[in-house]
């Protein structure tokens, strides 16, 4: 029986609720840990036969620490069966929710030397009343430009758990 570790980079806590939604599948099966990127270490890594990192885009970027913990890591992330997926607003277009097709899966694979054994990319959410002042304006904005929802008042959930669910399946199969 293989256990997992469950790692999260996540902004506003969409991301931290899909490796949630994976460790609930998981734990059926296999027993699985779900930790924050800043309290992740190399001990937890190596206690653990499967890594699954997601990490949230903000801006249009992932995280610098995420970077800089698989460059840390990535002599163990490589020796474990692993899996990567990134949570982005983007990914509710239909052209752009795939590994292959998402502009942010496909910058995280040329700034990163790890090579994921496993890719997913889900849609995230969007909580204008949770967002302070600056970053409702500007999240409105490029979901103006972007074609998204622009009323502040409301909260916009695009994640397919069906489709976090299938993801989940597939790393236990």
């Amino acid at each position: 029986m293989e256990s997992t570790l469950i790692i999260y980079s996540s902004t506003d806590g969409q991301t931290k609720n899909i490796c949630s939604r994976i460790g609930e599948f998981l734990s059926n099966d296999i027993p699985a840990k779900i930790v924050s990127l800043s309290d992740a270490t190399k001990d937890d890594i190596e206690k653990y036969d499967r890594v699954i990192i997601g990490a949230s885009i903000r801006y249009g970027k992932h995280r610098k620490e995420l970077f800089e913990f698989i460059e840390i890591n990535l002599d163990e992330l490589t020796k474990k069966n692993n899996a990567f997926f990134s949570v982005n607003v983007v990914a509710r277009k239909p052209e752009k929710n795939t590994p292959e097709t998402n502009p942010y899966m496909q910058k995280f694979l040329l700034k990163t030397a790890w090579v994921p054994q496993k890719l997913a990319v889900f849609a995230g959410k969007i909580d204008y009343p949770k967002y302070n002042f600056f970053d409702k304006q500007m999240i409105r904005f490029i979901m103006w430009v972007t074609k998204g929802p622009t009323n502040i008042k409301n909260t916009y959930e695009f994640t397919d758990w069906n489709k976090v669910d299938s993801f989940a399946k597939e790393l236990i199969s």
